[in-house]
């Protein structure tokens, strides 16, 4: 059994959901929000894009509970990439999000 304290132990998770997260191709929730703002777009209207209910895009963005399931979360990134935003993978600076040349 390893033991570790708290906050090396979150920091190995976190670095753990990056990877896990990245590996299936799913947005963070805080890159989700920003990429919505970004768009200047409303939850209701990315819900729409998405066909997915506005709960739903709560819940992704982390503002809900239970959490959005991995379909609806990527349903959701889908949408907002159609809408001219690029999600940036983890770099050491962490992950983020940015328009598309020509949007």
């Amino acid at each position: 059994m390893v033991h570790c304290s708290e906050v090396t132990c979150l920091i190995q998770l976190e670095q753990w959901l990056t990877v896990l997260i990245r590996s299936i191709g799913l947005a963070r929730p805080e890159q989700l929000r920003a990429a919505r703002a970004l768009l200047g777009l409303s939850q209701p209207e990315v819900a729409e894009r998405a066909n997915v209910s506005s709960m739903t895009v709560k819940r992704a963005e982390g503002s809900g509970k239970p959490p959005a399931s991995a379909e609806a979360m990527a349903a959701i990134r889908a949408a907002l990439e159609a809408a001219g935003v690029i999600f940036v993978d983890e770099n050491g600076e962490g992950p983020g999000v940015r328009l598309r040349k020509g949007k």
